[in-house]
């Protein structure tokens, strides 16, 4: 079975009752983009508002709970079931495996979409990637010398590719997987923010829901979960709202979906190489920002969750809302992270004396969410949907509510100090804090003037700037664009929602599927998990 995605073969597809071919050509890759020290760092930066009630420890919600109330029966709900996943090799797909597996070994079988050209490959990703990843060792010591044979009886690697119709499954793997699957779990996606638009619309727009009529077929699926974005309804102001996305509703009726893949689909007819590389990706972004967008990835995203929601008929449908998701809280260890995420491009070329200077609002909401609190948010919601009562709920899993806020500038704050004690690089010896300009022309002078002074430094003459200077300088402030909605975001997210499902766990379930973000110490997260995970994962 061919595990490549192409345009180029026309296939008729049919969304809210519109018919059209697209044919794009296009191999498709999936695109997920990082010890622990006891030392704690203090700050003296002023960044939270006094307003907002700043928490160190985790406090139980005012919900009338106790340790001998069910909650809402995750463990029970999780035992005997069987789930179709996407996206598991995957940083957060990993992080859901294998807290799946450690807090209910008697799940059925966790059938794994993977990418490959047979069943041999599958096979080896799924030792190579998963069974020998560090994540899984706390699995390790649970199984002994049993621990490869358990997650082989538990882990089923499926051949397919969500960019595929049926998903690429062969016929009789899929009818197996119809018979046996309770619940799927959509986690896969393209994740780069200037992603080739063609790309982004198969996999995040069209993917979902092929998925979803995947799910239609399965004879025992009580629930579709789906992982989104919190940045899914574009630029907004205030309160963003834990609501489903609509065309002709909080979506303009002008958004065509097939004509978006029509546009997409005569770009790659038009453009070759890395030039129609280049022509794709504008496009990407010149489309999202038409209809109010930051880039490709968050508007293919929102795409895919009208398509969820205006086909799924009666299905029970969970859509799971992180922010920028980040290094583990707690489990299965602090810090574990798989490569480089979100906000860490800027922390380690900060580390290594790359730049002093960013564009961007010091005061900005950061809103930065552990993986293994977005995992234990989406498990205590899968509980309490799985019982196969069609209706569609979403939840925003953040941080920038009013509970426990997070400020751009005071990331770094806690960043310079950290390294300042432990830098990454022995020869920056000079860390200043970091300076943060409102304009993009002050960032681009003090950025292009430091990378000068730099290479002068370093070649002990004068001159312009070389071409690797010029290169770098080209990057930063490409990353400073791309970045720009989220250091100057001031926008909330409401989360009644995760807030209410908090509330309905019992004292135990609080405990093992821990996801309150009130009980995050800003300070010990980044100072003595993220940054010490992010240096030992790259050194």
């Amino acid at each position: 079975m061919a595990s490549t995605n192409l345009l180029a073969t026309s296939n008729a597809i049919k969304l809210n009752g519109l018919s059209f071919v697209a044919s794009f050509s296009d191999k498709l890759n999936h695109h997920f983009r990082l010890s622990q020290t006891t030392r704690r760092v203090h700050t003296s930066c002023c960044y939270r508002e006094r307003s907002l009630k700043v928490v160190t420890s985790l406090e139980s919600p005012e919900a009338e709970t106790s340790s001998d109330t069910e909650g809402t029966g995750i463990v029970r709900f999780l035992k005997g079931k069987s789930y179709l996943v996407t996206g598991g090799t995957g940083f957060l797909g990993k992080v859901l495996i294998e807290k799946l597996l450690r807090a209910s070994p008697e799940i059925g079988k966790v059938f794994l979409l993977i990418r490959s050209k047979d069943q041999e490959s599958a096979s080896k990703r799924l030792c190579d990637e998963i069974i020998s990843s560090d994540l899984f060792k706390l699995l390790k010591k649970m199984h002994g010398s049993s621990y490869e044979a358990f997650m082989k009886s538990k882990l089923i690697p499926v051949i397919g590719d969500i960019g595929e119709d049926n998903l690429g499954i062969e016929p009789e793997i899929a009818d197996m997987v119809r018979d046996d699957v309770d619940v799927i779990i959509s986690c896969g996606g393209r994740t780069t923010f200037d992603d080739r638009y063609d790309s982004a619309l198969i996999v995040n727009a069209l993917g979902p829901g092929r998925l979803l009529s995947f799910g239609k077929e399965c004879k025992k699926l009580t629930l579709f979960l789906h992982f989104s974005t919190a940045y899914v309804t574009g630029k907004k102001e205030g309160i963003v709202l834990e609501t489903p996305l609509c065309i002709g509703e909080n979506i303009t009726s002008d958004l065509n979906i097939g004509s978006e893949l029509k546009l997409a689909s005569e770009a790659v007819r038009k453009f070759h190489g890395s030039e129609g590389i280049k022509k794709l990706k504008e496009l990407g972004t010149e489309r999202a920002q038409h209809y109010g967008w930051e880039n490709s990835y968050t508007f293919t995203k929102a795409i895919g969750e009208t398509i969820i929601h205006s086909n799924r008929g009666h299905l029970p449908v969970v859509i799971i809302r992180p922010s920028i998701i980040e290094s583990s809280y707690k489990e299965p260890f602090p810090g574990w992270i798989q490569g480089i995420r979100m906000a860490d491009p800027i922390v380690m070329a900060y580390a290594k004396g790359q730049i002093s200077d960013f564009w961007g609002d010091s005061q900005a909401l950061l809103d930065v969410i552990p993986v293994d609190m977005v995992v234990n948010a989406a498990i205590a919601a899968m509980a309490k949907h799985g019982c196969g009562v069609p209706e569609f709920k979403v939840y925003n899993v953040t941080s920038s509510s009013h509970s426990n806020p997070l400020r751009v500038g005071e990331w770094m704050d806690l960043t310079h100090q950290y390294l300042c004690d432990s830098p990454l690089e022995e020869t920056v010896t000079d860390l200043v804090r970091m300076k943060f300009h409102t304009s993009l022309e002050g960032f681009t002078s003090s950025l292009l003037n430091t990378i000068t002074k730099h290479e002068r430094k370093i070649n002990n003459e004068g001159g312009g700037l070389s071409m690797k200077g010029y290169r770098k300088l080209n990057y930063f402030v490409s990353l400073a664009r791309t970045y720009e909605p989220y250091t100057f975001f001031q926008a909330r997210f409401d989360d009644t929602n995760t807030t209410s499902l908090i509330q309905e766990l019992s004292v135990e379930e609080r405990k093992t599927f821990e996801f309150d973000i009130r009980g995050i110490n800003w300070e010990h997260y980044i100072a003595n998990i993220h940054l010490p995970g992010l240096k030992r994962h790259f050194y």
